[in-house]
């Protein structure tokens, strides 16, 4: 059973989405992974949505992160790592970082969908700001009316917020990012990356990211 837009709107203390359409997924293994490499033109084929890209296109180097916007791991990477990445290697050409949605719930569903929506029409800003605040919003006892809140924040209204959250088409794309990644990547938790095709699992220190790129360089 699909989640429903009626599931997105439920409000009170806590956002129910209708859990069946990610509980339909194979279950998530928590065991470490093997090193594994995927053919990189296979990574990249286009999806049901367009993949949010950070750097250059012809940068020699491309990370792709499928990432949880209720992950603590996910927050603490974009929190520390990333703003090195960020300065080192994106904003310099060395790598283009590609940013796919792998929402472990129905919540981190919902903020994935509202960054989708941004008014801006670049998801980038909403995704950060999303996980910047992730414990404002995602840990409170009104989830709902807390993303309501970093939405508007965002440029969104009353109007455009509900038409968001009540959009099959959109939820049901984001979540097909989610099967493909699970079903043709392997891939299980959150963050996980892809560094010219290599797959890498959890929160990597800039020390660790560093000794990946540096010799691709």
């Amino acid at each position: 059973m699909a989640i429903t837009r009626r599931d997105l709107l439920a409000t009170g203390s806590r956002l129910t989405l209708g859990l069946a359409a990610f509980a339909s997924l194979p279950a998530l293994s928590t065991a470490p992974a093997l090193a594994e490499s995927f053919d990189q033109d296979k990574l990249l084929e286009k999806g049901n949505l367009e993949d949010v890209v950070l750097g250059q296109d012809d940068a020699p180097i491309t990370v792709i992160e499928y990432f949880s916007l209720t992950c603590g791991h996910c927050a603490n990477f974009h929190a520390t790592t990333f703003k090195h990445v960020d300065e080192k290697y994106i904003k310099t050409g060395k790598i283009r970082f590609i940013l796919r949605e792998f929402p472990l719930d129905p919540l981190a569903a919902a903020g994935a969908m509202l960054a989708r929506c941004a008014p801006s029409g670049n998801p980038e800003p909403m995704i950060s700001l999303l996980l910047d605040t992730q414990r404002t919003w995602a840990f409170s006892d009104d989830p709902v009316k807390q993303l309501e809140i970093m939405s508007k924040q965002a440029g969104f209204t009353q109007e455009s917020f509900k038409a968001c959250l009540t959009n099959q088409k959109l939820l049901d794309d984001i979540t097909a990012v989610r099967e493909r990644g699970h079903e043709e990547f392997k891939v299980d938790s959150t963050p996980t990356f892809f560094v010219n095709g290599e797959k890498h699992v959890g929160a990597m220190s800039v020390e660790e990211f560093d000794k990946i790129l540096e010799p691709l360089l």
